[in-house]
């Protein structure tokens, strides 16, 4: 199901420390980071994964992707 979502990613300046910043529009305040893009990419897709399980468990609502990844 992580697949199904978009995923942003930045990356962040040196003063900021430096690294990768990846987050989904779709599903608040869910992100992650890494030292480089593919950690940071690899990283949110486990939290996209335990932000459903989150809400699944807190009995809340999980939004249905906006926008489809493209498949590779």
């Amino acid at each position: 199901m992580s697949s199904d979502y978009e995923i942003k990613a930045k990356q962040l300046p040196p003063e900021d420390g430096g690294g990768y910043l990846a987050w989904v529009p779709d599903l608040p305040g869910c992100m992650s980071d890494g030292d480089t893009l593919v950690e940071a990419v690899a990283s949110v897709r486990l939290a996209i994964d335990e932000w459903i399980a989150e809400a699944v468990r807190l009995n809340r609502a999980v939004p249905a992707p906006t926008h489809k990844r493209a498949a590779h």
